[in-house]
């Protein structure tokens, strides 16, 4: 018998022993983080990211889970249920478990006949995950190579993981503007970048703008275009809105513009029109989707006069916060490991293993400068080291000391070093601010709110 035979078999006998209208396995794909099943009781495949939804959390968090009211139930991922025309009320959920512990896929039980699942249906369906356990065991079967999802590169699945999946996912029908915060080097433009990618503007563009890097005298221009003879040997150019009309324009580090910045992007947001500079016709409409970052708190900003509480409440229609590393430590070995492997392709060097001990010490290190300080560390690594695995020896003493800073300190220990940076560029620069901010890497205007903020005379 096949397996997709033997599966359904299964699954046809627990509709019957559970009182069920359906049953369905689904099967694990760990590299990609996906549930795939051919059979789900006749249905054409089926596969999604395992971090979304209850057999998900079942698969992801080895547990079996019973969900008595899926339109209450704040983790039910309506996908399958849109793409097959079914209609989940109750649904009971566990683990498909090799003898070792592996978690192999789910096993699920949808729509008790007359009430929701008990516990003694939990204990029946744990029994059919078992014998399902062997099935798969047995026939070893090789996941079909689905397309790239748009949350592939979101690596990672904790609790905080998988909710930025699944609200990525519950947003991808609209054209709301997204606020996202965090640290520096958490992700936020990747996140960005999965959100367009995920919606009807997938396959429009996707323009980035660090604002922080923008000098002051360029901004209206960057952002809305030039017309020709403006000034002298000025051609046409479009701006950053029209470059991303019908799709997504991300402005990272927006809590660093100017307030009369502020007040432009409003403007345009509110009116839907922009204005190029030297322009003498009719503004042009735009059609675009915005999404904002930051590592600032922008409440306070807005407590402190330095942002709009107008464009703040604006941006903020849905609000991301992207995790600090050491805040998901159980996601920092597959994010090593993957780095790792990619900085070795990269370099045509063979594969390499991160021993356990040392995997300990990353975990227990925290990553100041998050997922970026990481992904730099894996590529050292990668580079430096010649044989088949990396051993805590070849970690930075930083990171095996057993001492590291703690995480309540960092944010001060990261403003202490933008404060000193600053100083010194200004001292070699003979206080010329616009020079400094150059050497920064910064706007003018960005430098003059980091000098406001850290108080540097």
């Amino acid at each position: 018998m096949s397996l997709a035979a033997a599966l359904e078999t299964l699954a046809r006998e627990a509709v019957v022993q559970l009182d069920a209208d359906r049953a369905s396995v689904f099967l694990l794909d760990a590299d990609n983080r996906e549930l795939w099943s051919p059979i789900a009781m006749g249905e054409a495949e089926l596969r999604f990211d395992a971090r979304l939804g209850v057999a998900g959390a079942a698969a992801l968090g080895d547990k079996t889970v019973n969900v008595r009211n899926a339109e209450e139930e704040a983790g039910f991922y309506p996908g399958v249920d849109r793409d097959t025309g079914y209609s989940t009320k109750t649904l009971l959920a566990t683990p498909i478990k090799a003898k070792d512990g592996a978690v192999l896929g789910v096993f699920e039980a949808l729509n008790k006949k007359g009430g929701v699942f008990t516990d003694e249906d939990a204990a029946r369906l744990e029994e059919f995950a078992a014998r399902a356990a062997q099935v798969v065991r047995r026939e070893q079967p090789r996941s079909p190579q689905g397309p790239e999802r748009p949350t592939h590169r979101i690596l990672g699945t904790s609790e905080q993981t998988r909710a930025i999946v699944m609200l990525i996912e519950e947003i991808r029908d609209t054209a709301v503007n997204v606020l996202i915060t965090g640290e520096s080097g958490t992700g936020k433009e990747l996140i960005a970048n999965a959100i367009h990618q995920s919606s009807d503007r997938g396959d429009r563009p996707f323009v980035a703008l660090n604002c922080a890097a923008l000098p002051e005298e360029l901004l209206e221009s960057e952002l809305f275009g030039i017309e020709k003879g403006v000034a002298t040997g000025v051609t046409e150019r479009p701006g950053r809105f029209e470059q991303a009309h019908g799709g997504t324009l991300f402005l990272d580090e927006i809590a660093d513009l100017s307030l009369t910045a502020q007040a432009k992007i409003l403007r345009a947001l509110q009116e839907r029109k922009i204005a190029r500079v030297g322009a003498r016709g009719a503004e042009k409409p735009i059609d675009v989707r915005l999404i904002a970052a930051t590592n600032r708190n922008l409440p306070e900003e807005v407590a402190a006069g330095r942002f709009r509480d107008d464009l703040y409440f604006r941006l903020k229609v849905v609000h991301i916060q992207t995790p600090a590393l050491r805040e998901i430590p159980g996601d920092i070995a597959p994010l090593a490991q993957h780095f790792l492997v990619a900085a070795c392709r990269d370099m045509g060097r063979p594969p390499k293993q991160i021993a356990k001990d040392a995997l300990g010490k990353l975990r227990a290190y925290p990553w100041p400068g998050n997922i970026r300080e990481l992904e730099n560390e894996m590529t050292r690594l990668a580079a430096t080291t010649r044989g088949k695995s990396i051993a805590v020896r070849m970690l930075p003493a930083a990171m095996t000391s057993g001492t590291p800073a703690p995480a309540k300190t960092l944010a001060g220990e990261v403003a202490e070093l933008e404060a000193r940076l600053i100083r010194e560029a200004l001292s070699r620069t003979g206080g010329n601010r616009t020079e400094a901010a150059r050497r920064l890497g910064l706007s003018r205007q960005g430098l003059l709110n980091k000098i406001k903020r850290y108080g540097i005379g």
